[in-house]
Order: structure tokens, then sequence, then C-alpha cells
């Protein structure tokens, strides 16, 4: 059914790996299983054939199948060697190659000995550790990759958004699907908040029952193939803890957007007699908990973001946060609830600035707290997300930080709720379904 199917485009990963279609860089698209990898795959695929490339020069490779799970490095490279086109060139496309040992020996081989261009998955950052990158050389460009944005979650659900005019001459927009029904942004916006933007949901529409079932399957498969499992294969210190993973799964995804330090999830999860008797005689716990979050920053289920003193221009090394990769994850893990609104709209701002390129930390202005302070290039936007801006003491408290930078770098305030002023001296409040579809 889903090879039939005709995928839908996600124009800005697929415009990042067309930019480099013929280049030497290995292309790399890394991020969580289920995210859409193996789906821009095809699309370049697509892409080629409409391009003038015949199907003979493409050899694809989806190392999940077990036709090719038992092959060795020098197995792939015997493969492509058999099929590889004599007097053109081909494109290699390898799906989940992180499953091959030493994978990286055939990639070499590959760009040394044949007329190629190769494109790769991972669902773990550990394909691009530091001795991956050291033997590449730099010869590698990553394309990162997240769920669903807000604007590709409408158009996964079949939605077509167009402008229409409000009483007083404001231009809105509202979805519409091809079968005549209409949905309100903002009711869309409220589906996305429960039920994330992993693309595999749109197969089953939005029924609670079934969504949770496909989350379900995605947990399992990140806690146990892409940390249990790989840290057996990579022979280092293993995670072999289920519970406590999950106990520390549970503590990260509640406490997203909240100041967060190692010693307090330990101090957390001590206080609850998880760790009892877990570590050798004079071992911190801390140590254990920093080996459990790495795995699960490595496999894309967590982000952790940084200290940036806005004044002193430097990064600090206590007190970051942590962002879920996908807010629906969350609900999965936690239940739905509405009492930390808050903290999930910053989850939503904090990878969509990621999606459009930025690098995002967060900010220290004096004693203040900043939400994020994000930069490319010679771009810089000092951002704060809010619920409401209706209230007066709100308004102060969102404002207040951003009025005390001295630089004239675009200051923000994201919010569901505006007031009816779109700047207050200098400072620009904008609507989140708004910034979001901009």
């Amino acid at each position: 059914m889903r090879e039939n199917r005709k995928l839908k485009e996600r124009d800005i990963y697929l415009n990042k790996l067309i930019a480099f279609q013929d280049t030497e860089p290995v292309k790399v698209i890394t991020g969580i299983r289920r995210c859409g990898k193996s789906s821009l795959l095809k699309l370049m695929q697509e892409h080629l054939l409409r391009s003038g490339v015949k199907q003979e020069q493409i050899i694809a490779i989806n190392f999940e199948s077990l036709e090719f799970q038992e092959m060795s490095y020098k197995d792939l490279y015997a493969y492509v060697k058999k099929k590889i086109s004599k007097n053109q060139r081909t494109y290699l496309f390898f799906d989940e190659l992180q499953r091959i040992h030493q994978w990286e020996n055939a990639i070499n081989s590959f760009r040394v000995d044949f007329n190629c261009d190769i494109y790769i998955t991972g669902s773990n950052s550990y394909l691009l550790s530091s001795e991956y990158s050291t033997y590449l050389a730099g010869r590698y460009i990553e394309v990162k990759m997240y769920p669903l944005s807000f604007k590709e979650f409408i158009d996964f659900h079949g939605y077509i958004l167009k402008d229409y005019q409000t009483p007083i001459g404001e231009t809105k927009k509202r979805a519409w699907k091809k079968n005549g029904e209409i949905a309100e942004t903002r009711d869309l916006l409220d589906a996305y908040m429960r039920y994330g933007g992993m693309p595999g949901i749109a197969d089953f529409g939005l029924e609670q029952d079934r969504v949770m079932t496909v989350l379900d399957g995605i947990y399992s498969t990140v806690v146990l193939r892409d940390i249990l499992e790989r840290e057996k294969r990579r022979g280092q210190r293993q995670i072999t803890d289920a519970e406590l993973l999950r106990k520390i799964i549970l503590f990260l995804a509640d406490n997203i957007g909240n100041t967060t330090s190692l010693n307090s999830v330990s101090n957390t999860l001590v206080s609850e007699n998880l760790l009892e008797n877990r570590e050798r005689q004079g071992r911190p716990a801390t140590q254990t908990i920093a080996t459990y979050v790495s795995a699960l920053k490595e496999s894309f289920m967590f982000y952790e973001v940084k200290r940036f003193d806005i004044k002193g221009k430097e990064y600090l090394r206590t007190l970051g946060k942590y962002y879920i990769v996908d807010i629906g994850l969350r609900n999965y893990l936690l239940g739905f609830r509405d009492r930390d609104r808050g903290h999930s709209l910053e989850n939503i701002v904090y990878f969509e600035l990621l999606r459009r390129g930025y690098d995002v930390a967060i900010g220290k202005i004096a004693s203040l707290e900043l939400d994020f302070v994000a930069t490319k290039a010679n771009e810089k936007l000092y951002v704060q997300v809010t619920e409401s801006m209706l209230e007066e003491t709100v308004r102060n408290r969102e404002l207040r930080p951003l009025q005390q930078i001295p630089d004239n770098y675009t200051k923000m305030v994201i919010t569901l709720d505006k007031a009816l002023d779109e700047e207050y001296e200098g400072i620009h409040v904008v609507s989140l379904i708004d910034w979001l579809l901009n």
C-alpha cells in the first residue's frame, strides 16, 4: 500500500539534497526513526528519474530488510561493485547504514573506486561520530531531518491553506480539504500539539487510539533498537537497564523547557530509590545518568540546549534545557495535560527554529532568562515564547529580558494570543500560527 501511494513532498530537505547532487561530499541524512528519512531517499530517486537518470544508474539498499541484514562491509562492497554502472555515474542510496559494522570502509572505497554520488541515512548521531568525521576528513554534508512542521502537518493530513478576509479587513488562513471540509488553523494547531508531527500518523487520520499505537511503536523502536541493542553492538559500556532508561526518559519529557542538570536528574531518581546499589563504591550516580542521557541525545529523541550569556558573548557550562523531538511522543509518555502548555509551545518553536537553519541557545541577560537566541550567518533573533500577551503582568514579564538587550538584532515575542499592539518599543509580537505558517 505504501509503495503505490504518492509520497508527500518534504521540500525543505529535498532541496538541500538537490543542491549537493553530483558533488563529491557524501550526503548524510540524520534524524529520529520514522521521521521520513527513507521517504526522502525515495523522493530524491524520483527527482533523479525525472531529471533523465536511468533506473539502472540507481542502487538502493534498505538495511532494515532481512535480505541485507547479515551483510558485512566487504559484502556490501562486492554487491555494489557487481551492479555499478561502468560507463556513467551511479547513484547509491543506503538506508539505516549504521547496521553495517565498519560501513565507513565501504563508503570510502566507493568514493575512491567508482564514479558515484552517495546518499545515506542513519537514526543515530553515532553515525557521524568523531571517528567517522576524521575518516572522511570533512567529505560529507549532514542534512538534519525532523518530524513534520505545522505547515507539513496540515499538508500531510490533506488540507490546503487558503486566505480569507475577516470582517475588520485582516487576512487570515483557513484549511480546506478536497471534499469541502473546512478546519480553522487554531483547531489544527491543537491537533498538532496533541498528536505531534511523526509522518506515519497521517496514515491513520487523527484517531487517538490509532495515533497512540503508532507512537508506541516509534518509542519502542527507538529505545530497543537504537539504544539498548546498539550499545551491545558498539561494545562500549552497555545500557542494560530498560526500566532506568524509561525513568530518565519520563523525567526529561516532564521537564522540557526547565533548566536541568544531570545532578537534578540523579537526585530525583535517587529520592525514588531507583539508583540504589546500582553503582560501584565511589562512583557517582551522575556518571550513569550521563551515559543514559547521551544515548538519548544520540538517538535524536532529546536535544540539549546550552545557555548563552548575551552580554559576555559566551556559552555557559551549567543548567541547559532539554526538548523532546516530537510533542506527540511526550503526550504518549505522560498523557494529555494543559498545565504546562507554555513549555509545549517552546518545544514547537525550538524545533521550528532548527528546521529554519538556526543554531539555538537559551539567553542569559544579567539575572534574566530569554527563551531563545537563534543565529545563522549574519542573522540573529532574540525570541520569547508565551501562551498569551493579553494580561499586562505577562506582557511585562515577557518583554523585560528583550528590553535589556543592547544590540539592534530582531527581538520578538511569539504567542498564541496577541494583544492589540504588534510592537512594543521595537519588539515585535507575532502570532504563533502566523509565524509557523510563514
